[in-house]
């Protein structure tokens, strides 16, 4: 990606960027027939990600519908929606005769997830993330569907082990993982049953300027509170690359269902990431906890590979998130709870 500013002014220069499609994307938006259909897409990815959607389909000329669906019950995220040339519809995804109503596409982004606010409230999450594919890919059975996962499927891993690959087994931590997990099987299911092209794409963590692990950490040093180490580690990558990572992978759709881990190609270190934010900020940075011989770590090597390295570099990404803090610019105030070792969020 050329151009890539030192730093980010605004929130509407943040969603240009999070939105600008690559070659990649707009390659893969031209070979791919029909209209894309945006299930969640009031989440913390789906805006940019239609966004982009929409900016590819335009720069290639294709005559395509780029749809989102969410509940849209406050906010003005359906009128900044239509503004982008994006469709809207207000759907509850689980009552089963609206979804039964949504329109017929070729081609589904599954972003509809539970995860905060799991803890105590385990039947919910449960629904959102094992039922509600079941009603998905019934309805959406001629579509190609790439579906998120998250890399909290796979067990904690040793520090120097690079990650979980695909075919790591599974091992789950605590009820949102698990459900997350079914939320795989299910997918898989409909897949081999229905013949329904699928990727899974297990992903941990994308990270821009109002929301993500580096966002939190950057957040604790400015204020002065003392880092948590008990996750060590972890990985990482710019949203804006993770948005077009992720719509390449129709290119990726296949049954049996394909899975695909998405996140930066390095491991990185709390203590050394704080250290870097502290420098930059002029401030002292504190610790407590102690690191652990393993983490919740993913290897996204297998998808780098395929489409190329994030266009945005870990220093960059500092760059950014360490100015924006300092500004005190706009938050989506979710802490990612990173630290977690026991699955609660």
């Amino acid at each position: 990606m050329s151009n890539l500013p030192n730093t980010i002014t605004d929130v509407e220069q943040l969603e240009e960027l999070l939105s600008r499609p690559t070659e990649g994307v707009i390659e893969t938006l031209r070979k791919l027939d029909g209209d894309i259909l945006f299930l969640g897409v009031g989440g913390k990815m789906g805006p940019t990600m239609a966004r982009m959607a929409r900016r590819a389909a335009d720069e290639i000329g294709a005559d395509r519908k780029i749809i989102g669906v969410s509940r849209f019950s406050s906010g003005d995220l359906a009128q900044r929606l239509n503004g982008w040339g994006i469709e809207t519809i207000a759907c509850d995804l689980l009552d089963e005769a609206a979804v039964g109503k949504l329109p017929e596409v070729a081609n589904v982004v599954y972003l509809a997830a539970m995860k905060f606010g799991a803890t105590g409230n385990e039947p919910l999450t449960w629904a959102m993330n094992t039922h509600l594919p079941t009603l998905v890919c019934r309805k959406f059975c001629q579509s190609r569907i790439i579906a998120f996962s998250t890399g909290n499927v796979y067990p904690m891993m040793p520090i120097d082990s690079g990650g979980a690959t695909e075919s790591n087994p599974v091992g789950p931590v605590g009820e949102y993982a698990m459900s997350t997990l079914g939320r795989e099987r299910m997918f898989q299911y409909f897949s081999n049953q229905l013949k329904i092209p699928t990727c899974l794409i297990r992903l941990n963590y994308a990270c821009e300027a109002r929301y993500g692990v580096l966002v939190d950490i950057a957040q604790q040093v400015w204020s002065g509170q003392p880092i948590d180490l008990s996750m060590g580690y972890l990985n990482t990558l710019w949203q804006g690359d993770a948005n077009a990572m992720a719509l390449q992978m129709f290119d990726c759709t296949e049954t049996p269902a394909r899975i695909m881990n998405l996140t930066g190609g390095e491991t990185l270190r709390i203590k050394n990431l704080a250290h870097a934010l502290g420098e930059r900020m002029g401030k002292p940075v504190e610790f407590m906890g102690t690191e652990s011989s393993t983490a919740l770590l993913n290897n996204g090597n297998q998808t780098i590979d395929l489409f190329g390295e994030p266009a945005v570099t870990t220093e960059r990404l500092l760059d950014w998130v360490t100015d924006w803090v300092r500004r005190d610019g706009a938050s989506l105030n979710k802490p990612t709870h990173f630290e977690a070792r026991d699955g609660k969020y």
